[in-house]
């Protein structure tokens, strides 16, 4: 018998868990949860040590955005979204979320900001 597309949904934590455990040296510190909501919207909440953050990241959080993309790609082929929250430990040991917000270009918080482009080119020197 044939079930209706509508009625298969991925199995997203063995997708997370395939796509992280080969950046880590202790597949044991990786937690995962899975939350659906009635409107089609998935909650992936993914924790592991700190020490595992830079592999998991990758240099500029190419790693992370390639595992979210793979992620995304799957719950629209299901037609859901879903996001995914990565937890670290933070230095009082309470658990937070990792920021989406400059996900995809870096986190520049902290960074030097860069002069503003002039609004008026200067003259040419004249020889």
């Amino acid at each position: 018998m044939l079930q209706k597309a509508e009625d298969t949904s991925p199995n997203y934590i063995g997708l997370v868990r395939f796509l992280i455990e080969p950046f880590l040296e202790s597949p044991n510190s990786l937690s995962l949860d899975c939350e659906k909501n009635a409107n089609e919207r998935i909650w992936i909440r993914l924790a592991f040590g700190d020490e595992e953050k830079g592999r998991v990241f990758g240099r500029g959080g190419r790693n992370i955005q390639a595992i979210r993309t793979v992620i995304q790609a799957a719950a629209q082929a299901a037609g859901q979204s879903v996001y995914l929250d990565i937890y670290d430990e933070s230095a009082e040991g309470k658990s937070r979320p990792e920021s989406m917000s400059g996900a995809r270009f870096g986190n520049r918080r902290g960074a030097p900001r860069r002069p503003s482009r002039p609004s008026k080119p200067e003259p040419r020197p004249r020889f």
